[in-house]
Parts: structure tokens; C-alpha cells; sequence
């Protein structure tokens, strides 16, 4: 009886980031490790999701197949997003061997590298968002304060005061607990 399962294939993927540069280089590396076809991308960021090259690449690729890239920048837009393209083809049974990085999921080292990556991931993921929230929680208490703060009159006759002695306007206003912002532009009650 007969089988007519293909054999795993190596299929490559190429990508430069502008039309002036060349291919050269990994095609001849995917040729050297006897991948049966390649795809490529020219003059494509890779920060694009989609590009036609990967996407025939992707296409192209069953269960069982190791898709080798040159370097892991060639694949991925960000750490996460290549850690979570890699965990999706893992999960279709396709392999990732990377030809300059330490990566190839099919041993158990490249499978410890590509889980540290994503422990990595995670955490770079967390701390942008603790950098944001305390970010945009400064920037409220700054422009909450800036803007909601009116002078009531008894500050206001200080500050002109202070201000018709010759003191400068932001010692005036601090001393007052206010901004110079608010003071200066909150004078009207």
C-alpha cells in the first residue's frame, strides 16, 4: 500500500526592509539547510502583520514542516507578536528554525529559549502598561489640578500683591499651593 503523506519540507522565509537591498544572503542559507521552496518580501517593513510572502510561506506550510528564517527580526513585528506566531504555529504542528538565533522548536533548548522569550515578552508587555497608567495618571494629576483650580479672591489679592512688590509669579503661586499655570490663567473668580 501506498502512501501518499509528503515528507516534512523545510520552507524558508526571506524578507529585506527596502528595494535596494538583497536577498542573496538567505536564499543562499535556505538553499545550504535544503529548504524546497522559499518566499520572499522586499521593500516590506516588518512591522506590516500581513505581507504576501509570509502569507504564501504560512500558506505553504503543514503539520510536521519547519518554516526557517534567517533571523527572528525577519519574522516578527515585535517580541510578543513573534513569540505568539510561533506558540500558533507550534499548535498547527509546524516547526520554527531560526539559521541565526538559538531557535529551532523542534529540540527541547529551542523550545526553552523560545518559552523564556515569551516569559521576557510578558513582562515587557506589563511594563509598558504600568509605564502608561502611571504616565496618563501624572498627566490627569498635573492637568486636573491646572485646570479645575479657580484662584479665590483672597489668593488673588495675594498674589497681586506679591506680584506689584516685585516677587516673582511662580514663588508666589507655589507658595500658595497652586500652579503658576492655574494662577496665571485663572484670575477671574
Amino acid at each position: 500500500m501506498r502512501s501518499f503523506a509528503r515528507p516534512p519540507a523545510r520552507i524558508g522565509y526571506a524578507r529585506v526592509s527596502t528595494t535596494d537591498q538583497t536577498l542573496n544572503l538567505q536564499r543562499d542559507a535556505f538553499k545550504a539547510v535544503g529548504c524546497a521552496k522559499s518566499f520572499t518580501d522586499r521593500g516590506l517593513s516588518g512591522s506590516l502583520a500581513s505581507r504576501p510572502g509570509l502569507d504564501r510561506a504560512l500558506a505553504a506550510l503543514r503539520p510536521g514542516d519547519t518554516l526557517i528564517v534567517w533571523k527572528l527580526d525577519r519574522r516578527g513585528r515585535s517580541l510578543a507578536h513573534l513569540v505568539q506566531t510561533i506558540a500558533a504555529l507550534s499548535e498547527s504542528g509546524i516547526n520554527l528554525r531560526s539559521l541565526s538565533d538559538p531557535i529551532d522548536t523542534q529540540s527541547p533548548g529551542g523550545r526553552l529559549v523560545l518559552h523564556i522569550m515569551g516569559a521576557i515578552a510578558e513582562f515587557e508587555g506589563a511594563l509598558v502598561v504600568e509605564r502608561t497608567r502611571a504616565g496618563l495618571e501624572a498627566a490627569q494629576r498635573r492637568s486636573t489640578r491646572c485646570r479645575s483650580v479657580i484662584l479665590p479672591p483672597e489668593s488673588l489679592h495675594i498674589r497681586d500683591r506679591a506680584a506689584a512688590a516685585g516677587m516673582a509669579l511662580p514663588s508666589v503661586t507655589g507658595r500658595l499651593g497652586y500652579s503658576f499655570v492655574a494662577a496665571r490663567s485663572k484670575t477671574q473668580v
